[in-house]
């Protein structure tokens, strides 16, 4: 984990929203080896990860332990605080109403995503459930984080 990703990643064509998501994608790996379902997140707040998380429904046998929710309560005891202000979730699939709700008390300043759920997500059900400022980005690395959820379905079917 970089110490902080501005220092360490100083090109010009650097894409801090990229790496972020690819740390996402990590995490989400994690889960699919645990046979979870394969969804990753990070919390970032200037430039450096402070919380980190991914599925663990199963191997807590507990329906809340979702990837954002790990990664909630990871950056709010490191920052020693219940608000995200001035943070960035990176996510590999959109939140589903639960974890958009804990993101909307945690008055998290930005979302990013890279699949949709159109089963689940929030932006279908609960498009209001964020802090009237968040800013939300949708569909980076879609094709990656939507292919990892593919293939872990496909291999449960088989």
């Amino acid at each position: 984990m970089p110490t902080n990703y501005y220092t360490e990643n100083n090109s010009k064509d650097s894409n801090p929203d990229l790496y972020f998501m690819k740390q996402a994608l990590i995490e989400a790996q994690k889960a699919g080896e645990r046979d979870e379902v394969p969804v990753g997140a990070v919390i970032v707040c200037q430039g450096r990860v402070i919380g980190r998380g991914h599925n663990l429904t199963e191997t807590l046998t507990d329906v809340t332990a979702h990837a954002e929710m790990q990664a909630i309560t990871a950056a709010a005891q490191l920052l020693g605080g219940k608000y995200l202000i001035d943070c960035t979730l990176y996510v590999t699939v959109e939140p589903c109403v639960m974890c958009a709700g804990a993101l909307g008390w945690s008055q998290i300043s930005r979302i990013v995503y890279g699949a949709d759920d159109e089963k689940r997500g929030f932006t279908h059900f609960a498009p209001k459930a964020l802090h009237p400022k968040t800013k939300v980005v949708s569909g980076l690395m879609e094709e990656e984080c939507s292919k990892l959820m593919k293939d872990f379905f496909k291999r449960k079917r088989d």
